[in-house]
């Protein structure tokens, strides 16, 4: 229980620290200052903290030979940036610890850290590294950070939190590996999609995404 509480205390301070609260603050609008609208970014926090603790609780409101589990923290870390989703994924993992009886202090703090910090910190070094040496395009954004990024992330982090005690409960150690593979792929499929649409038709709730970088358009005043 140490390493994840350390971890998860060095991330939420670093988040804290970077001031996530300044992302959700108003902006100016159409009239200018006097005319200020709220951020884009509380609808889709909103939407995590809703829909979120309860695909974290589900596993354990149910009973099945191999738990399913989805992480969505890259989709996180892609909507708000890595300093507002550190919190909010901190609080996600508390809020499934109240929806489910099962889901003790203990095991909560491992999905907040395994599923939800490390791969979201995991995800935030993968697209700095294709910002830094590949070419700016929408395509790279969507299917090498969206898709790939997510798979890579996330198997990583499931693989971590098994070597730290994390196991799938009544699978063993070789199927666990492949099981956690096909549903870092699954993670991977739902956060590509959702990026294509959220680029396309809500491009606003996308944090980390710019019309300027990667399509070649100027901001708009």
């Amino acid at each position: 229980m140490f390493p994840e509480a350390a971890i998860a205390c060095i991330a939420l301070a670093t988040a804290l620290w970077l001031r996530p609260w300044r992302m959700l603050g108003s902006r100016p609008g159409p009239g200018g200052k006097d005319d200020p609208v709220a951020s884009p970014l509380i609808t889709p926090l909103l939407g995590v903290l809703v829909l979120l603790p309860w695909v974290w609780a589900l596993p354990t409101l149910h009973r099945m030979p191999l738990q399913l589990q989805w992480s969505a923290a890259p989709l996180v870390l892609l909507m708000l940036g890595w300093p507002l989703a550190i919190p909010a994924l901190l609080l996600v993992a508390a809020l499934a610890h109240m929806l489910s009886p099962a889901l003790g202090w203990d095991d909560a703090l491992g999905l907040a850290v395994w599923q939800g910090v490390v791969p979201a910190t995991l995800a935030l070094l993968w697209g700095a590294m294709l910002r830094r040496w590949c070419w700016h395009n929408i395509f790279v954004f969507i299917l090498a950070r969206g898709f790939l990024g997510t798979v890579l992330s996330v198997f990583a982090a499931t693989l971590l939190g098994q070597a730290a005690g994390h196991a799938l409960p009544g699978v063993n150690e070789d199927l666990s590996r492949l099981a956690r593979w096909l549903m870092a792929w699954g993670d991977g499929v739902t956060t590509g999609m959702l990026t294509a649409v959220f680029v396309v038709f809500r491009p606003q709730w996308m944090a980390t995404w710019s019309d300027a970088i990667y399509l070649r358009q100027p901001p708009q005043a």
